[in-house]
Formats: C-alpha cells, structure tokens, sequence
C-alpha cells in the first residue's frame, strides 16, 4: 500500500530515510553546513532539543503540534536539529545521554503518531522494523524490543504464546511499537563522528553536558545518605557490614545510586568491602548499568513491586506504602516530604 507522506511529516519523524532526503537535497557536506546561517541556527536547535529530551516533561503527545514549521527552512531547521543533536551526544561520549535522547524521540515521535490514519501509522512501524501480524509479535522479535523492558510483565515466562507468537492486547502493542522505535533509535548511536567535526562542536557539546548536569542536581540534589528508602538503606547496610548482596541486589542499588547522581568511581568504592570485590569486575557492571558501556542502556532502578518480587523490599517505613518507586520516596525526602532514616547511635 503506498503511503503519502508531506513535508511536516518529515518533522514530525525526522529519522525517515524521507525526512533524511529532503534534507540532502542541497547536497550540502555537514562542515559547509554548519558554516553557513540556518545551519548556525540548526545547532541552537539541536541543543535545545537536547535540553528538551532531559527535561522531565519531554514531549506531551498531543498530535498535530500547532508550533510544527510548515514552510520548507522551518522544516528543514527542525530535521537537521535532529541530526545535529544526534552529533551532539555522540561527540558527548555518555551513553546515558544517548538513551535520553531517544527515549525522548521516541516518545515524540509516537505522540505524533497516535493520531495517524491506519496506513500512515503501519508504514511508519514497519520502517522501524514493527510489524504486527493478528495482533502478535514473533518470539524472537518480542524479546529483542522487551530487552530493556524492567516491568514483570512483559518477561517472556508471564506472556501468552502460541505457535511462535506472543498475544499482545492493543494497549500493550502501542506500548511496544513506542519502544521499538526507541530502540531502533539507540542502535544507531554513537555515530562515528570524524574527532575534527566533533572539536569544532565542542561549545555546544560543553552546553548539553552542562544541562545534563543541572538536570540532575534539580532532579536529586547531593546525594543524601539519610534520605534513602529502607530497601537501599539495607543494601547499604549489608556492603558496609562487610556481607555480600545479591546479584539483583546489586543491579537495584548501582542504578538508584546512579539515577540520583552518583558517580561509577563512588559506586565502585562503595563496592570495596564486599568479601567478593573485584575492581575490574565490579567497574564493568557498574559501566554497563549505568549507560556508560555495553549496550549503552541507562536502567532505572527496580520499582516497590519489582523489589517485592526479588525480595529486596524491607518495608520497615510507613512512608513507603505512599510511594510506587524507591526514587519517588528518595526524592520526598530530599524535599522534605518524608521523614528521613534516623541512624541509630552508637552507645
């Protein structure tokens, strides 16, 4: 079925081998580009766009977005944006603000695309490698996009399969053809960006990196030991008392540790009491969950329901009955919403 596209659906989905077409009609090198005015503009674009996708709001979803450009240079402007904030990060070298990045494209992108007619929303899913058939998705396909999927229910052990496919409810596709396109998105990232291209834009990397930062400290704050749920306050607890934890144990805390701010050297030192410590063993796991190696996916740490399934929940605070993740709770306290742990003193 032959689909037509126009030209503000190139902003709309700018990583479409149409959108990047329409940008190359100009033949233009990147360097000649950049040099020239709307490519000056397109990097301010490309770093707000950036600042956007690690702000928490992100992108709302709602359909036709009045303040998409609809001539020519504001649609051309709003794709190179895209390509250049693609630059950006991979100059960037952090692989957690490659996963900002596309998840926020993603969630773009299928904000846009909730309110596309039937044939439009297919041609855009197969181009990103979604194909449903029956409302089913192959075995092998399923786990490929649910990779980085943390929830209970989307393990292959919880799902419905018959001949070689995985039931999927409506509700339950949408959710994965979002995730697909982020991770068609990831798997393209980093670029390899000649060091040349990425010297001249080291400025405007500096800006992102900057934001990146600031992101953080308003999202969390110095990290405050006080401050922590009974659960990572327990982890804690049994590496500082010398006891080893858990291999899902360790994966809850690394993450939370590095979602509220702190650094892999912190996190590994952390790590040095356990009778099982092994630095090059323990740098790598932190790296890996953390985006900064491997894959390159940041995880967020387990939610309540996630560690009582592991059995990492303590529930030795009544403050965690009025939360659904162990940041959330985190995060009261550092605002002053929740009591905080007392430590008990020494006698």
């Amino acid at each position: 079925m032959r689909v037509s596209l126009d030209t503000r659906d190139f902003a709309k989905y700018p990583f479409l081998k149409e959108s990047q077409q329409f940008m190359l009609q100009n033949h233009e090198s990147v360097d000649t580009f950049l040099r020239s005015g709307p490519g000056k503009v397109a990097l301010k674009y490309a770093v707000e766009r950036i600042r956007r996708a690690l702000s928490p709001a992100g992108h709302t979803g709602e359909g036709e977005d009045p303040s998409l450009p609809s001539d020519n240079l504001g649609i051309r402007l709003e794709v190179s944006s895209y390509a250049l904030s693609r630059i950006l990060v991979s100059c960037a070298k952090d692989r957690a603000l490659i996963d900002r990045l596309t998840r926020f494209e993603a969630e773009r992108a299928f904000g846009f695309l909730e309110y596309e007619e039937e044939g439009k929303r297919g041609y855009i899913a197969r181009q990103v490698g979604f194909t449903l058939e029956k409302s089913a998705l192959s075995v092998s396909r399923y786990v490929e996009v649910t990779a980085g999927m943390r929830e209970e229910r989307w393990r292959l052990v919880n799902r419905e399969i018959h001949e070689g496919q995985v039931i999927l409810e409506s509700l339950e596709a949408e959710e994965l053809l979002k995730e697909q396109i982020r991770v068609t998105l990831h798997s393209q990232l980093p670029l390899d960006v000649p060091s040349a291209l990425c010297s001249d834009l080291v400025p405007y990397v500096i800006r992102v990196q900057e934001a990146f930062q600031q992101r953080m400290i308003e999202d969390y704050g110095e990290v405050d030991e006080s401050c922590f749920p009974p659960c990572m306050q327990a982890l804690v607890s049994a590496l500082s008392g010398g006891m080893n934890i858990t291999h899902s144990g360790r994966f809850a805390l690394t993450a939370f540790l590095h979602n509220i701010g702190m650094d892999s050297t912190q996190i590994v030192e952390l790590y040095c009491r356990a009778p099982d410590f092994d630095v090059g063993k323990t740098q790598y796991q932190v790296e890996h969950i953390s985006g900064r190696g491997g894959a390159g996916t940041e995880y967020t740490a387990p939610s309540c329901a996630a560690m009582r399934t592991l059995g990492l929940c303590t529930k030795a605070d009544g403050a965690c009955g009025k939360v659904n993740h162990p940041l959330n709770l985190y995060r009261n306290r550092k605002r002053g919403a929740g009591a905080p742990i007392q430590k008990k003193k020494e006698p």
